[in-house]
């Protein structure tokens, strides 16, 4: 009986990476400088969230954890992926690499359902301006935030858990950039149907289903935007969602193109596409809101105001 059967797991694992690309190295410090745009930015936005109470509101709460996601998304990538490829160490051992997976897919996970509490602030904002505070306290916004975060991590531990049931007694090549959940539980030579099943239940349920949420709730906006009688009043009520229609844009996008071709895209530019999706998004998320909310760039100009007073005061 196959319950009865030992399981092997090996002691390590090999990160191939990239194959015969002459120069890769500038790629992977295309991905350092990223990384810490991505800090640095993501940094700046959660100082001005905390430092300014004009923002202490439950969209900033949302933001907030937005920018703490990617900080964390990406630093949990990144320097692992400089540190196997720049300095040549390929070879993963068997529980670093299921912890690797376990940081990158709950902060994947995390950033889509994320976005999908950005959507339902401006649902309720614009739909029912006057309730909002009512519907949308700061307490309900920790609290979803919480229960997101909760559910992404026991999602994970659960893909992690079948993950160490599985066998492997062939190759331990694994054909991506870092632990890939989709190409590791396929070189078990043993039965992987759950972790398969789980690979198609959780896309749906933490990146399509959080998708159609947000292209539900903009429909709802649309509608209540068209409500609105003077033509100002609509464009100032749309601005409000500009910066989050772009943030679901660079984060959808890219996973939408990869999902839907990564099967016939040749390994160089399924591990390009892959990592351009991960890296790329946290480090434009931050400009994004600097540069079309309008409440971030008063919040920037008092800060500024505030350190420049300061340094007069001690001269």
């Amino acid at each position: 009986m196959e319950s009865n059967m030992t399981i092997v797991t090996p002691a390590y694992f090999i990160i191939s990476g990239f194959s015969g690309i002459p120069h890769i190295n500038y790629y992977y410090l295309f991905l350092l400088v990223l990384y810490i745009m991505s800090v640095v930015e993501n940094g700046v936005v959660m100082a001005l969230i905390c430092l300014d109470q004009s923002l202490k509101t439950p969209k900033y709460i949302a933001v907030f954890n937005l920018a703490f996601v990617d900080v964390l998304g990406n630093s949990a990538l990144v320097p692992k992926v400089i540190d196997t490829f720049w300095f040549d160490h390929k070879y993963i051992m068997y529980s670093n690499c299921l912890t690797y997976l376990f940081f990158y897919y709950v902060n994947l996970l995390m950033q889509s359902l994320n976005l999908a509490l950005l959507s339902f602030d401006r649902l309720i904002a614009i739909t029912f301006p006057l309730r909002y505070q009512i519907i949308l306290s700061l307490k309900t916004m920790f609290s979803l935030v919480a229960a997101c975060w909760i559910v992404c991590i026991l999602d994970i531990l659960i893909v992690v858990g079948f993950l160490t049931r599985l066998s492997y007694c062939r190759s331990i090549v694994i054909n991506s950039y870092f632990c890939d959940y989709g190409l590791l539980f396929l070189l078990a030579c043993n039965d992987n149907l759950p972790s398969n099943i789980l690979s198609k239940v959780i896309p749906s349920l933490f990146i399509w289903a959080p998708l159609f949420f947000i292209l539900i709730s903009y429909m709802c906006i649309g509608a209540a935007l068209a409500k609105i009688a003077g033509g100002q009043d609509r464009m100032k009520a749309f601005k409000t969602c500009s910066a989050h229609i772009m943030l679901v844009a660079i984060y959808y996008l890219p996973i939408l193109v990869t999902f839907n071709v990564a099967a016939k895209m040749p390994r160089n530019a399924r591990i390009i596409s892959l990592s351009l999706a991960a890296v790329l998004p946290p480090a434009l998320n931050p400009l994004i809101y600097v540069l079309q909310t309008q409440e971030i760039k008063l919040s920037l100009k008092k800060v500024y105001a505030r350190i420049k007073q300061s340094k007069i005061a001690v001269k």
